[in-house]
């Protein structure tokens, strides 16, 4: 294992299982052999030594000795099956990577996949504008997992336990009240009523709640992605508890989670809504599932439900703005009202959006206000004041 002055005592200890693998290939020690040193060399990995073992009547085991660490596979062709695990130390091999390429050789129907940080913790980077990044140290991390849809990690922060995905800082417990009423209040402040609510996103439940808390007495959440859902569940300080989340799964009480894609729930919806939130992670330059529920297409789909259509918009700052001036711009041409909300989490924007023109949306969100069933903690009547002010940028749109 590489060591030397300024090293630290941390390393990635990726943990698989693979099954629907060809018999005969789980039972190839020759083929096993090369597979893994390739998958090995390709993600970084230098390879001092390989050993291995062919087991009567069937099953193999190799193990690889690497400058980094160690790699290892089981195999039990019997159930076409396989344990893998890859453990690196330092930066020079990707450990994930590894595990992916050999599950990619090896052709697994299903790959159960999920790493475990060890030593002295970790480091996410975020990107979050061009030749600009944020790091993140993560002292514990209790969740590591590539589910269908997303890289999901949730680890504990300096800002508490926070959830990332694909990298990206998506809540934390130290702000997470502020962006989650930062997204509610001000659709809650504008709807005539409050009776039936559809949230599509939002994985952490924590909008499920306050729209309960407010007097809804149907709330609809759809989400894509149950293992991140559960996992949320499972692990953050915030949201769902995991008998919680049962008894929506169950649709025991006022919220049911549904398991869609949000796209295809809205477009089978008959039922009107009084509120329509749309919390996804921001838009994505490259192509991305979610970026369609960003469009006009969608937008016109949720307006035509009835009610505030609210949703997460981007980021105000002038260098990072592109999401929110789009989302501005898709909102206009959609809805005969328009409202910002900017967040005291600086780098979120909200807006909301009502089919036919209001005369004065402000004076009608602050009178309301003072009589919404849910008291916010984050936001007062002079904080709405001040947050439903767009910036310059949008109004000079």
């Amino acid at each position: 294992m590489q060591s030397g002055p300024g090293s630290r005592f941390a390393g990635r200890h990726v943990l698989a299982e693979f099954r629907g693998l060809d018999p005969a290939l789980a039972d190839d020690v020759a083929q096993l052999r090369r597979i893994l040193g390739e998958a090995l060399v390709s993600a970084g990995a230098t390879v001092c030594d390989m050993i291995d073992k062919r087991f009567e009547p069937h099953g193999v085991t190799v193990v690889a000795m690497l400058t980094e660490s160690h790699a290892s596979i089981h195999s039990y062709p019997e159930r076409g099956a396989m344990f893998v695990d890859v453990f690196t130390c330092g930066d020079t091999a990707d450990a994930e990577l590894a595990v992916q390429l050999l599950s990619k050789q090896l052709a697994a129907a299903h790959s159960d996949i999920r790493t475990v940080y060890r030593g002295a913790g970790t480091e996410i980077v975020e990107p979050i504008a061009p030749g600009l990044t944020r790091s993140w140290q993560l002292s514990d991390v209790f969740c590591d997992v590539h589910t269908e849809y997303q890289h999901l990690v949730i680890g504990r922060t300096a800002q508490g336990v926070a959830l990332f995905s694909d990298g990206e800082r998506q809540s934390t417990a130290f702000s997470q009240l502020v962006y989650h009423e930062a997204l509610l209040v001000p659709a809650l402040l504008l709807a005539p009523r409050l009776d039936r609510v559809l949230i599509i996103g939002s994985g952490e439940g924590v909008v499920s709640q306050l729209a309960v808390l407010a007097g809804a007495t149907h709330v609809d959440h759809v989400d894509i992605d149950r293992d991140a859902v559960r996992l949320c569940a499972e692990h953050l300080p915030y949201g769902y508890s995991p008998d919680e989340l049962r008894r929506a799964e169950s649709g025991l009480g006022p919220v049911t989670v549904h398991y869609r894609d949000g796209w295809g729930f809205v477009a089978d919806a008959t039922e009107p809504y009084d509120v329509v939130v749309v919390d996804l992670p921001d838009e994505r330059a490259e192509p991305a599932q979610h970026n369609r529920l960003y469009g006009v297409d969608f937008l016109h789909r949720c307006r035509d439900l009835g009610g505030v259509v609210v949703g997460q918009a981007g980021c105000p700052t002038l260098w990072r703005n592109e999401t929110l001036l789009r989302s501005w711009r898709r909102f206009h041409d959609t809805f005969g009202t328009v409202v910002y909300f900017g967040s005291d989490e600086h780098e979120w924007a909200f807006l909301s959006g009502l089919a036919h023109p209001h005369d004065d949306p402000a004076a009608a969100m602050r009178a309301r206000l003072a009589t919404l069933p849910y008291r916010p903690r984050t936001i007062d009547a002079k904080a709405l004041e001040a947050a439903i002010i767009a910036p310059h940028s949008l109004r000079a749109e």
